[in-house]
């Protein structure tokens, strides 16, 4: 039986350190990946907030990361200073987060079960105002971002400290991927943050944007997809979340049948 991604090349532009997961089960069935950051992710120049935030963990309830890259760019440098309070518990936007917490010795993590972001996340129990009311929470993230997670909390009574312990930049040119819209060479794009788009979007002359149109975009969000369509994206395939959702919705994909209608 011929993989169902057979003959397609995918680009994929989650951040280094996070596309390799899905560059594989892309290859796995059947498609090639090429891989382009959307989002460059470095360390921080200044740890003097991180530090002074991290030595007051043990006032702290509950600590919150955004992603994996939060995992790896704090952990290491605070387990270095102090062990893990014992009682501290630990909140995850998604499952790969809670995984690298898992690395790290750090299990009974709260994390959504289906929909992975803040939204989902501050639907649980545990982030409820009955449960966080007056309780310390520091959220460990990149820099800038959504803050509604913060702005909710709050609202719910927790005392909410904010440190960045990465920073997230935009790749400063997309001469790889004009050249590949330029000589019809893709097939699809994966974009997993409205962030990521924007990037690309800002970096694209108008000859590669026109040709973008014309290209399939999965994405694992409805927020991602409505910023697609807002920039007059009209080919957007939701699949569902995640590495697994997207890799789901390309092999699901009827690419014959669309071609076909072009």
């Amino acid at each position: 039986m011929t993989p169902p991604l057979a003959g397609r090349r995918i680009l994929v532009t989650r951040p280094e350190a996070q596309a390799a997961d899905l560059a594989a089960q892309i290859a796995a069935h059947g498609g090639e990946a090429v891989c382009f950051p959307l989002i460059d992710i470095s360390p921080i120049d200044d740890w003097s907030a991180f530090d002074a935030a991290t030595a007051r963990l043990h006032t702290v309830q509950l600590v919150v990361f955004i992603s994996p890259n939060a995992v790896d760019f704090s952990l290491p440098r605070l387990l270095a200073a102090r062990p893990w309070p014992r009682a501290l518990q630990a909140a995850a936007i998604g499952p790969g987060t809670a995984r690298r917490l898992a690395d790290f010795g750090i299990s009974g993590v709260i994390v959504p079960a289906a929909r992975f972001d803040s939204e989902a996340l501050l639907e649980l129990s545990p982030l409820q105002a009955t449960a966080v009311a007056g309780k310390r929470v520091l959220i460990l993230r990149g820099n800038g971002g959504r803050e509604l997670l913060a702005e909710t909390l709050r609202a719910r009574g927790a005392v909410v400290d904010c440190v960045t312990c990465y920073r997230r930049t935009a790749p400063r040119d997309a001469a790889p991927v004009v050249s590949l819209l330029r000589d019809g060479a893709l097939d699809a794009l994966t974009i997993s943050s409205s962030e990521g788009l924007r990037n690309l979007l800002e970096l694209l002359d108008t000859d590669s944007l026109d040709r973008l149109r014309g290209l399939q975009l999965f994405v694992p969000h409805q927020r991602i997809a409505e910023e697609a369509e807002r920039f007059g994206l009209p080919r957007v395939v939701l699949t569902g979340a995640a590495d697994a959702g997207l890799v789901e919705g390309l092999c699901n994909y009827r690419w014959l049948e669309h071609e076909r209608k072009r």
